[in-house]
């Protein structure tokens, strides 16, 4: 991969994953183009620990033209899946209690694969349970208040998250746009 084509993809990763990359996400859902991207590549490099040990992905789904990919930070979200009230909701759309991460994932991925999307992936994406659940139950009416997801709890502390997730966002991309190595700029 020449280094122009491991900085545009470096960036679109720090756009897309920034929150997640430095530590205050425990995973993000992306896209990447088949055509623009050498998503191969992009595997290894994950296989090989080249963003860091905390710093996983998974290759979803695969089509001629596009590719899902869940990233993750390993230690964030063995911490979310300990959560007794994570398990339960967890337990009620099909994840077994007593499984690993790698189980979980193994679930998920299958589930992100099929004709309805599942929406408890946002537990995995590191929304509240408030507003996953929230979501589940009003079908994604009603909420108080829309940004990065739609808000059935705390509209604050939701508000706070965003901003948050915008600033990660936009450091971890001047960074790189300031020739830093994304492997760098992880927590």
């Amino acid at each position: 991969m020449s280094s122009n084509d491991r900085k545009r993809l470096e960036t679109v990763l720090a756009y897309h994953t920034a929150p997640t990359f430095m530590g205050f996400k425990c995973g993000s859902l992306l896209t990447l183009s088949v055509k623009d991207y050498d998503l191969d590549e992009l595997a290894r490099l994950f296989e090989e620990g080249c963003f860091g040990r905390r710093i996983r992905a998974r290759f979803i789904s695969r089509s001629k033209e596009r590719t899902l990919i869940y990233v993750y930070d390993i230690k964030l979200l063995s911490e979310l899946l300990t959560d007794t009230r994570i398990t339960q909701f967890l337990s009620t759309y099909g994840y077994d209690k007593a499984r690993d991460i790698d189980g979980c994932l193994d679930t998920l991925c299958r589930k992100l694969q099929e004709k309805d999307f599942p929406h408890e992936v946002g537990i995995f994406l590191g929304y509240p349970l408030e507003d996953v659940e929230g979501f589940i139950r009003n079908c994604g009416q009603r909420c108080k208040y829309c940004g990065i997801w739609k808000v059935y709890g705390d509209v604050e502390r939701a508000k706070a998250l965003f901003e948050c997730y915008r600033s990660c966002r936009s450091r971890l991309c001047m960074m790189i746009e300031n020739g830093k190595q994304l492997r760098s700029c992880v927590a």
